[in-house]
């Protein structure tokens, strides 16, 4: 499975390359009040993807705390319920012996 998953990111790292490769021709960004920047595409796909990765984890924090807080709450909710619950002692473990009623 090791082996699989490495030629399969060696052919996806190759595909990339050359999409890099094939996509050098320099394109300009415009933004308002007549700012321009100019970089090869690749460079400004690299860039949108990255900061959109990043906007998507921070996106998905709030909620991710949220959660975790949860998960600490019903943490300390079973711990405290089983501390709380007796321990079965050593009679009440027996089984009941015959003529005992």
């Amino acid at each position: 499975m090791k082996f699989l998953s490495r030629i399969i990111g060696i052919v996806l790292f190759i595909l990339f390359f050359g999409f890099a490769l094939k996509n050098t021709q320099e394109v300009a960004l415009r933004f308002f009040l007549g700012y321009e920047i100019h970089a090869p595409l690749v460079l400004m796909l690299l860039g949108f993807f990255a900061s959109g990765a990043i906007l998507g984890v921070l996106a998905m924090t709030p909620t991710v705390v949220r959660y975790r807080r949860s998960s600490e709450r019903q943490k300390i909710a079973m711990s405290t319920a089983q501390a709380g619950s007796r321990p079965l002692d050593a009679d009440s473990a027996q089984p009941p012996q015959p003529g005992a009623y």
